[in-house]
C-alpha cells in the first residue's frame, strides 16, 4: 500500500494565497472526490501536487510514502507514480500518441529494460479498445485537432497505459456528453484496485454516479471544510453549496 499525504498545505499564485491549510490523506485502493465552488482552490491543489512551478507552496508538505516531494520536478514526481489528468490537455504537434506514451513508459524503466515496440503497441491497442478509440488515434499528433471528448479519452488512455499509483483527475467530466462520460468512467473504474488511488476533482454529482467514491470532500475558501462518503455528494446536489456553507457558518456568495 502507498500513501499520499497533504499536510497543512498553503499555496499562493503571484502572492495571492489560494490554499489556506489543506489536509488530505489518500491510500492506494481508495477513490476520493473533491467538490467545491469555482475559485476555491481545487485545480490549484492538483497543480501543487504535481509540481507546477507557477504555484508557490508557502507552507506545508506533500508526502509520497513518507517522502516530501516538494523539491522534486514534475517528471520526478511522475516517475514516483503520480499522474495528472488535466481539464485542458496541451497539444504537442509532431509527436504521436504512441510515441509520447511509449517514451513516458520507458522513463520509468531502466535503460536496459525499455519496453519493446511491439509489446507496447499490443498493450496500447488493448487499452484503446477498452475506451472505444479507433486505431488511428495512436498515430495522430498528441491532442492536435482533438475534440474535447477525444482529449479526455486520451488522458484516460495515458492513465491506463502508465499505470500510476495515484491519479489526480481535474474535471475530466468537463464538457462531456453522457456517452463519453460513461467511457471515461469505464477507464477509471478499470484502474480501480489495491495498487491504485485517485483524487477526482469535479463540480457535479453526475460523474460520481459512474465512479463511486470511497470518500467525498467539500472544499471552500481554500480549505477542506467537510468530509463524508458518497452520500455527501448527493446531499450537495440537493442542497447546493449555499446550504452546506450555511450549516458550517461560512459566508458563501455564489459566483456566476
Amino acid at each position: 500500500m502507498s500513501v499520499l499525504e497533504i499536510k497543512n498545505l498553503h499555496v499562493a499564485i503571484e502572492d495571492k494565497e489560494i490554499l489556506k491549510g489543506v489536509d488530505l490523506t489518500i491510500k492506494t485502493g481508495e477513490i476520493h472526490a473533491i467538490m467545491g465552488p469555482n475559485g476555491t482552490g481545487k485545480s490549484t491543489l492538483s497543480a501543487a501536487i504535481m509540481g507546477d512551478p507557477n504555484y508557490e507552496v508557502t507552507e506545508g508538505e506533500i508526502l509520497f510514502d513518507g517522502k516530501n516531494v516538494l523539491d522534486l520536478d514534475v517528471d520526478e514526481r511522475a516517475r514516483l507514480g503520480l499522474f495528472l489528468g488535466m481539464q485542458y490537455p496541451a497539444e504537442i504537434p509532431g509527436i504521436s500518441n504512441a510515441e509520447f506514451m511509449r517514451a513516458a513508459v520507458n522513463t520509468k524503466r531502466a535503460e536496459d529494460d525499455q519496453i519493446p515496440v511491439m509489446q507496447f503497441l499490443k498493450k496500447l491497442d488493448k487499452k484503446m479498445e477498452l475506451l472505444n478509440m479507433p486505431e488511428e488515434m495512436a498515430e495522430r499528433y498528441l491532442n492536435e485537432g482533438f475534440s474535447g471528448g477525444e482529449k479526455k479519452r486520451n488522458e484516460i488512455l495515458q492513465l491506463l497505459v502508465l499505470e500510476p499509483k495515484f491519479a489526480i483527475l481535474d474535471e475530466i467530466d468537463s464538457g462531456l456528453d453522457i456517452d463519453a462520460l460513461k467511457v471515461v468512467s469505464k477507464g477509471v473504474n478499470a484502474m480501480r484496485g489495491d495498487d491504485f488511488g485517485a483524487l477526482i476533482i469535479t463540480h457535479y454529482q453526475r460523474l460520481l454516479n459512474y465512479i463511486t467514491p470511497d470518500v467525498v470532500h467539500i472544499m471552500m475558501e481554500g480549505k477542506i471544510v467537510l468530509t463524508g462518503d458518497a452520500e455527501l455528494a448527493k446531499r450537495l446536489e440537493n442542497e447546493g453549496y449555499a446550504g452546506i456553507s450555511q450549516e458550517l457558518g461560512i459566508n458563501y456568495e455564489e459566483k456566476l
